[in-house]
């Protein structure tokens, strides 16, 4: 029996599955960023750096920690609701 016999998902349930493969490598890459931009930030403060490069990586912080969550939401969270905007 060919593995396609076998298996009884629908199309659109692989659709989904493949499309929840891409996400969770997006919110993977999304995280490991936001990790970084931290570290960053805390050996910049530490070495006593630049007050300009501070204020941009926390911004990038908050709009980073602020994307995932809405990605989150509009993906993983939306079930069935169709997204407008």
């Amino acid at each position: 029996m060919s593995s396609a016999a076998r298996d009884e998902r629908s199309p659109a349930e692989v659709a989904r599955e493949q499309a929840l493969g891409e996400i969770s490598d997006v919110l993977l890459n999304l995280e490991h960023t936001l990790a970084r931009a931290k570290k960053a930030l805390q050996r910049v403060r530490k070495s006593g750096g630049d007050h300009n490069v501070e204020l941009a990586l926390t911004e990038l912080i908050a709009d980073l920690e602020r994307n995932h969550k809405r990605f989150m939401h509009d993906t993983y969270y939306a079930g069935d609701t169709l997204r407008l905007i």
